[in-house]
């Protein structure tokens, strides 16, 4: 502590540039933190779901429908607990900017499979399975657009075409945070009565009495109707949500890579100010020297200074990243729900940071160990 008036004196010599050097090191790892969390939020996501439940779809691709008469069918399988469907609705509401995932489901036996995921009053779960144009609604969803209960809420048709107005009866939450609290689900009768020619499930999912026996369940259903008009895919609900995430494309190394470009940059930006300020001391080295400071005390001195930009930086970005997106609820309309900067994240931010200290001092630092005083203070004027 003895020495921190002279660190202190030399780390204000010139504020501006200071305070900038510092602020880049913030904006880097800021960056980096946003970008890394979406890789990590995305890896989340692709492990939601049970090994116990199993997603039949088309086997031609998921926006193609199944009939509804495979419901029997499905639920005579061997294993097969039970049974429940659902279909993508695709409806906006007020303005084409305000989309999120909308659902039309099986109400009933929807809830009733997913009771360990969701967390449904159980008011207005009745509440919900005795109104026709009931809709339920996930507490982000709620909370974004200011509704409240029994209130009735207009989605246009992207799908379905058409105005839609359904009430408000439920708010669930999450149990899991990657499980999106960015959705609305809703009788999958409305939209039969409306558009019967259309109305088929977009996917099935099974609940299985034993997860060992998904591998059989699925060999079982996708040959049951191997030959027929509408084939299907049937996978574990785990590993259909982590083919969903491969929709985003690579989007894990794009990631990575402009949050390490970024830090890298920022890397030249900081080397560059320490050693400008290490050409700026030479002489005050040189005095330092001759007062009886020796090479480890000069190189602890630099260092000290590096490392406080550089991890001074990284506990304002990494610190304003994390109090930014869970607070705000940040969810990227609904694609990444439970974005979070994880305590990883934060750990390697602060790992990047430590390199960033000793790669931008460590040259000034040695260099300023290895000057001779004589050659210092031949600059004295």
């Amino acid at each position: 502590m003895k020495y921190f008036p002279l660190i202190w004196a030399n780390l204000t010599r010139h504020k501006r540039r200071t305070v900038l050097t510092t602020a880049s090191v913030a904006l880097a790892l800021f960056l980096f933190a946003s970008l890394r969390s979406v890789v990590t939020t995305l890896d989340a996501g692709a492990r939601v779901g049970s090994e116990s439940r199993m997603i039949v779809q088309s086997a031609k691709a998921i926006v193609f429908f199944l009939p509804m008469s495979y419901k029997e069918r499905l639920a005579a399988v061997p294993g097969v607990a039970a049974v429940t469907w659902a279909d993508w609705f695709g409806g906006v509401y007020q303005d084409p900017k305000n989309f999120f995932a909308s659902f039309a489901a099986d109400a009933e036996s929807y809830l009733e499979m997913y009771r360990s995921d969701l967390e449904l009053p159980a008011d207005q779960k009745l509440a919900f399975l005795r109104e026709r144009t009931a809709c339920i609604v996930g507490q982000h969803l709620l909370d974004k657009f200011g509704w409240r209960l029994g209130q009735d809420v207009t989605l246009q048709g992207t799908i379905f075409q058409g105005d839609w107005t359904f009430t408000i009866r439920g708010v669930y939450r999450a149990v899991n945070p990657a499980f999106s609290e960015d959705a609305l689900v809703f009788h999958y009768s409305v939209i039969y009565e409306r558009y019967p020619q259309w109305a088929n499930p977009g996917w099935y999912v099974l609940q299985l009495r034993d997860p060992a026996l998904a591998p059989q369940v699925a060999a079982a259903v996708d040959s049951m109707f191997k030959n027929s008009a509408d084939p299907t895919k049937t996978g574990t609900e785990r590993a259909f949500n982590a083919n969903f995430m491969t929709m985003w494309g690579n989007v894990s190394f794009l990631m990575d890579s402009i949050g390490m470009a970024v830090v890298f940059a920022i890397l030249l930006v900081a080397a560059n100010s320490m050693m400008l300020s290490a050409r700026e001391r030479t002489n005050e080295v040189g005095v330092l020297k001759a007062v009886g400071f020796t090479d480890r005390q000069l190189f602890g001195l630099v260092m000290t200074e590096a490392s406080i930009i550089a991890l001074g930086g990284a506990v304002l970005g990494l610190g304003a990243a994390k109090a930014l997106y869970r607070p705000s609820g940040f969810s990227a309309m609904g694609f990444l729900p439970g974005f979070d900067v994880t305590v990883g994240t934060l750990a390697l931010g602060l790992g990047i940071a430590a390199l960033l200290a000793l790669a931008s001092g460590l040259v000034p630092a040695i260099s300023a160990a290895r000057l001779s005083a004589v050659q210092a203070l031949r600059h004295v004027e």
